[in-house]
């Protein structure tokens, strides 16, 4: 601890520092550029310890809980919902698939900033400001990776009967 401050406006100051950082984290990201992510990148891209999206799955029984997530797409009206799949449209996919890396990204900032707390409180409150950063981005980080994963196994189907309607149709017209 850098600053000592009474109790009651240590806590009061908590809380106003994870609004603050919950909505300026939000609000940032939520202006960057859709073309500023990409799925195949350092931080966004899948991992094979993930096993093509069965480990969150197998122990973290993702399906039973991730329904009940906030979608923080709700707070902008521009936001892009990510609750449920609206179409099967390959340009609605790739959409859907970076907007889960914007979504990642925010979560992974803002838990980031869970140790600026350290300097204002004793290191265990400091500890359990870390501990509620992990509980409240973690789950929807493994949200976002699963989604993706996900999406990008459906992008893959899509567009590859995409193009073999496509390829079928040229083979028609060509033959006549």
């Amino acid at each position: 601890m850098i600053f000592h401050l009474p109790s009651l406006l240590t806590i009061a100051i908590d809380f106003i520092v994870w609004l603050v950082i919950h909505v300026s984290v939000s609000i940032s990201v939520a202006k960057m550029r859709t073309d500023s992510f990409n799925p195949e990148s350092w931080l966004y891209r899948e991992r094979s310890w993930e096993r093509d999206g069965r480990i969150y799955q197998a122990f973290l029984r993702i399906k039973t809980w991730k329904g009940l997530l906030p979608d923080g797409a709700a707070v902008f009206k521009s936001g892009f919902r990510k609750k449920h799949l609206s179409n099967t449209d390959v340009a609605y996919i790739r959409k859907f698939t970076l907007e889960t890396c914007r979504a990642e990204l925010t979560h992974w900032v803002i838990f980031v900033f869970s140790v600026i707390f350290f300097i204002w409180n004793d290191w265990w409150i400091g500890m359990i400001m870390i501990a509620y950063g992990f509980a409240v981005n973690v789950p929807c980080i493994v949200t976002q990776r699963y989604n993706r994963i996900r999406l990008r196994r459906l992008y893959i189907r899509i567009y590859s009967a995409d193009n073999s309607r496509v390829e079928k149709r040229h083979n028609e017209l060509r033959t006549g």
